[in-house]
């Protein structure tokens, strides 16, 4: 059985149809939050990064959040696969031998944020003249900007409460704050599906944008300090940007979308909300996603989650993250052979 699946929305559909697949067809990439889940598809964030958009010349944005935004990082750098190897090293290596607190998580996951970076990551980002980076933060309101458990906890409870009733009023309880380069020709720069605040990714906020990005509430303390944006408290970007619900028809070219899962929850909110997917804004995309029997086939029949934390101690837990490392070289595999053999509308499905 096919380990990867290409679902594209028709408006890819038939432009894969007319142009095949090839690296210029596409001018967006999102990486999706979503914890662990991303070691699952690595092997295929190493083609893409390292082969399929190599030498790139032409403009690329990309937008992430949480651990989609440490992947995004290491494209942004003069050597992803580098980056990304340290990545999976620091990220993998992670030890929590007794309950961490927050702010202990906290400083294993600056750890996490500078290997990705390494001597000079931050300044390769924000300078790269292709590679045009976007990552998402959440900056706290009302009860959830306080850190103490008790009105935290009720905060998000009501956070999750409003969103039953609609996406829209997760405005009331964080503000999204998208940091770029600022290229005015970025369509990621107007969103109206929330408001949304412009701020600029430089070589000084780098590093806390990427901590606040992966920053989940009650598991890490928030960053209260960005350089460049209002003091505050700034959390995961999946929050408000989970697997994303994002307008891309105004853009040129077509998003390619290498993501875990089939499945659209627009937040952080929505995973447990099966009437709410955001599909229906992926007409001009290309999920690459693993099939059922590739997951099943992982250690434990699932992708790696949070939980591997608790149910497997460290020893057992890299070891089942490090074959699932491995397991996912077979998706760049399959990926590399469909464009070798220019053969892409024998494996594409209608999204």
């Amino acid at each position: 059985m096919a380990a990867l699946r290409f679902l594209a929305g028709p408006t890819a559909y038939a432009t894969l149809a007319r142009q095949g697949l090839h690296p210029e067809c596409f001018t967006q990439l999102l990486a999706a939050s979503g914890g662990p889940k991303w070691l699952g598809i690595a092997g295929l964030d190493k083609y893409l990064f390292g082969e399929f958009f190599k030498a790139r010349q032409s403009p690329l944005f990309t937008f992430g959040a949480s651990s989609g935004a440490w992947r995004l990082a290491c494209l942004a750098q003069h050597s992803p696969l580098s980056a990304y190897r340290r990545l999976e090293d620091e990220y993998i290596g992670q030890r929590y031998e007794t309950r961490p607190t927050p702010r202990e998580v906290s400083e294993q996951v600056q750890g996490v944020v500078a290997g990705i970076l390494g001597a000079n990551g931050g300044r390769e980002m924000v300078h790269n003249p292709y590679i045009h980076t976007h990552i998402v933060a959440c900056r706290a309101r009302h009860l959830n900007r306080y850190q103490r458990k008790l009105p935290l906890v009720a905060g998000l409870a009501l956070t999750a409460a409003t969103n039953l009733i609609g996406r829209q009023s997760l405005a009331w309880h964080f503000d999204r704050v998208v940091f770029s380069q600022g290229i005015p020709t970025s369509p990621f720069l107007q969103r109206h599906d929330l408001p949304s605040e412009q701020a600029t990714l430089t070589s000084a906020n780098v590093a806390q944008v990427l901590l606040a990005t992966g920053s989940i509430p009650l598991l890490l303390a928030p960053v209260s300090q960005i350089a460049g944006v209002a003091k505050g408290q700034y959390y995961d970007g999946g929050i408000t940007d989970y697997h994303f619900d994002l307008p891309l028809s105004h853009a040129p070219g077509l998003t390619l979308y290498p993501h875990f899962s089939s499945r659209i929850s627009p937040g952080w909110f929505d995973k447990t909300l099966p009437w709410r997917q955001g599909r229906t804004r992926y007409h001009n995309a290309l999920v690459l996603a693993p099939s059922a029997e590739f997951v099943a086939a992982l250690p434990g029949g699932k992708l790696p989650d949070r939980t591997d934390f608790e149910q497997l101690d460290t020893a057992q837990r890299i070891k089942s993250w490090r074959a699932a490392l491995a397991l996912s070289e077979r998706l760049a595999e399959e990926f590399a052979e469909v464009c070798a053999q220019g053969n892409v509308m024998a494996h594409l499905e209608r999204f």
